[in-house]
């Protein structure tokens, strides 16, 4: 794992950080990548607010609505 990470390396890596725990040169190198680049931190707001509006609507088979 390579500390210095281009953007789409760091995009797989936020992706699979929502699913699971990313090793520890996994994290450090996404936070040393996102403190840099702004592209990076933008599409890590945007993962986590699409993740949080999933959370917050009912899917189809929810009997209840939630």
């Amino acid at each position: 794992m390579a500390i210095r990470l281009s953007c789409k390396e760091a995009s797989r890596l936020i992706s699979q950080g929502m699913d699971r725990r990313l090793s520890f040169p996994e994290r450090f190198a996404v936070r040393l990548h996102v403190g840099i680049c702004d592209a990076c931190t933008r599409f890590t707001r945007q993962v986590e607010f699409l993740r949080r509006a999933l959370k917050a609507f009912p899917g189809p088979d929810d009997p209840d609505g939630r």
